[in-house]
């Protein structure tokens, strides 16, 4: 992809389908691939050896080789060609869009194509394959579509025009998977696939996101034994001391390739490896593991990105670039809990403190800029960034606006609040005064924002289209993180989007329309220059700069429900240009020397048209 070329899934299958069997080699070429071979081959038995020093690293690397044995190594693509400005995801359940009987990922289709063609080049459909519970999180089976979304047709139409963004679900998987039926029955293959506790074990500082009970009792023709649940009862732990579980995902990863996915999300990574006496997160053994697997996608498949999700603290997370050979993309989780802070309360210290102290990203790898998501707005992230009373007012506030609270079991035996879980729209009803009429506004400040950062956008659909709290969802389910998980009929949102009185409407026209502003500006690249810049606390600013130098932009947030005044002596603004707000059009003229930016009102202030 260049930088005037959105991102293409149909492009990145070309690729794949124009490789070669090493016997269809010219005789001249074969040694060039023979070397190809040998180096991966060799990288792969180090992971191995790191991984598993009691098994024989080339016997491991030659089972991991013949998987992708119809795909030679290739040369890694060129790292400013793997994203461009044009890039910005959506995310989305694969039927969080309805329409009577008819397949919700051909609805889901399209809505893409009639609403979001031009200002959209990925698509993260949430995992889409059979599940028991967590609304896909719990896998039965990872090498089918589940039958109530569509099937792998419906999946290679998407790819067709989109990258495709997929869940490996890679930490646990569901108790109803056939997989964990054979550890019950003591046979392989799943026999010694899942995560045993011993009598003895030392599990007190084990870091879990759940405040239910680690440990699941389960009867086995083996005897009693304990499994491990990070997450519920219903997602029991793989155990990857096991070489073969990661041969399983490695055979997963390869399947989802020639189904055309070309972005994988590694859910949940940071737990993956156990060791009992350790707090269980991000151990050596879970970097070696990401580290193989972006050696296998750069090696056989160059251009697809690896993207970690670790909803921890910002420390722990930016470790996941590893030396730039860990994931491509990692995401910005304390973006949402500090964006939110900021906007209720109108101050922007914590904001612009953690933004300076957050490194450009690696050479070749970005940051997934995100504000809200299927879960909610994750507080672990903030951990650290936000004082206590910051956070203790955040969570009373999303109260006061409809929101629910999910706590996570500490080491000492106590709860803490893990996440949010509330609309992200609702959420900016008002500030930590009460809600006000600024709802609209604040809310598009804040996706403005996420647009404007250093890394690669993506709008979470109810935010796109400014869902509230689904309630009801809430109370027919349960559990409180179905309040940001709504299904919405389609005949009705087309109905509201094609409304132009329509809350949703506003937001959703605005915010495309902003967004296709942002995939013709050089300086939005993921990789641009970025300072920030040092303004009242009443404005969050940065500069962005392209790679050529040709174009800045000064992106400037009034955070505030007041109007504020700007005085363009604090910008660089370079007298021998012209400049404009890229989101208005409107000039400045020479001479002027300040302007009244409206409450929540966003500038990207532009040297070229």
């Amino acid at each position: 992809m260049t930088d005037s070329q959105p991102s293409s899934s149909k492009e990145h299958q070309r690729k794949l389908n124009q490789r070669k069997l090493h016997q269809d080699q010219p005789l001249e070429d074969r040694s060039a691939v023979q070397n190809d071979e040998s180096a991966v081959h060799a990288q792969l038995c180090q992971h191995l050896s790191f991984l598993y020093p009691d098994q024989d690293p080339t016997a491991l690397a030659d089972s991991v080789v013949a998987i992708f044995d119809d795909l030679q190594p290739q040369e890694s693509q060129p790292l400013h060609q793997l994203w461009s400005q044009s890039d910005c995801l959506l995310i989305t359940y694969g039927d969080s869009l309805v329409d009577g009987d008819a397949v919700p990922l051909d609805v889901l289709h399209r809505f893409l194509d009639q609403q979001l063609k031009d200002a959209v080049s990925a698509v993260h459909v949430l995992p889409f394959c059979p599940y028991s519970s967590d609304d896909g999180f719990a896998v039965i089976d990872y090498t089918e579509v589940n039958p109530a979304l569509g099937d792998w047709k419906q999946i290679s139409k998407l790819t067709d025009h989109y990258r495709l963004m997929a869940d490996v679900v890679i930490n646990h998987a569901s108790s109803e998977c056939k997989w964990f039926k054979n550890y019950r029955d003591a046979i392989e293959p799943g026999a010694s696939y899942f995560m045993e506790a011993n009598v003895g074990d030392d599990l007190s500082a084990v870091v879990r996101p759940r405040a239910s009970s680690l440990l699941r009792p389960t009867e086995t023709k083996a005897g009693l034994k304990h499994v491990w649940c990070t997450f519920s009862h219903d997602q029991v732990d793989f155990d990857f001391h096991n070489p073969q579980v990661l041969i399983e995902f490695l055979k997963i990863i390869r399947l989802y390739l020639q189904r055309g996915v070309s972005i994988f999300r590694l859910d949940a990574v940071g737990f993956l490896w156990k060791e009992p006496g350790t707090n269980c997160m991000h151990l050596p053994q879970t970097h070696e593991v990401v580290k193989l697997i972006r050696t296998v996608t750069d090696s056989f498949a160059p251009g697809t990105w690896l993207i970690t999700e670790t909803n921890v603290p910002n420390h722990e997370n930016l470790t996941y670039f590893g030396n730039r050979n860990e994931a491509h993309v990692v995401y910005n989780f304390s973006l949402a809990p500090l964006l939110v802070n900021a906007l209720l309360t109108g101050k922007t210290t914590y904001l612009k403190r953690w933004m300076m102290t957050m490194p450009p990203a690696p050479v070749g790898c970005t940051y997934l800029n995100f504000t809200a998501s299927h879960d909610g707005i994750g507080m672990r992230p903030a951990e650290g960034l936000l004082s206590d009373e910051e956070q203790l007012q955040l969570v009373e506030t999303v109260r006061l606006f409809g929101g629910q609270v999910s706590t996570r079991r500490t080491a000492d035996g106590g709860e803490r609040v893990y996440e949010l879980n509330v609309s992200l729209f609702d959420a900016l009803q008002g500030t930590v005064s009460g809600k006000d009429q600024w709802q609209i506004e604040r809310f598009l400040c804040s996706q403005t924002v996420m647009l404007g950062l250093e890394g690669i956008p993506a709008f979470y659909i109810h935010s796109l289209l400014a869902t509230p709290n689904d309630q009801v969802g809430v109370t027919a389910s349960g559990h409180n993180r179905s309040i940001n998980r709504h299904k919405w009929n389609w005949p009705k949102l087309q109905a509201q989007l094609n409304d132009p009185k329509s809350v949703h409407a506003k937001v959703f026209q605005e915010l495309t329309r902003r967004t296709k502003i942002r995939r013709r500006l050089a300086p939005f690249h993921p990789n641009a220059t970025q300072f920030t810049l040092h303004l009242s606390d009443a404005f969050f600013a940065f500069w962005r700069q392209s790679t050529d130098r040709s174009q800045s932009i000064f992106c400037v947030h009034n955070m505030t429900d007041e109007v504020q005044e700007l005085r363009l002596s604090d910008l660089n603004l370079i007298s021998t240009d012209a400049w404009h707000d890229a989101i208005s059009g409107c000039q400045l003229d020479e001479g002027t020397e300040s302007i009244d930016v409206a409450p929540y009102q966003c500038l990207w202030i532009t040297n070229r048209q």
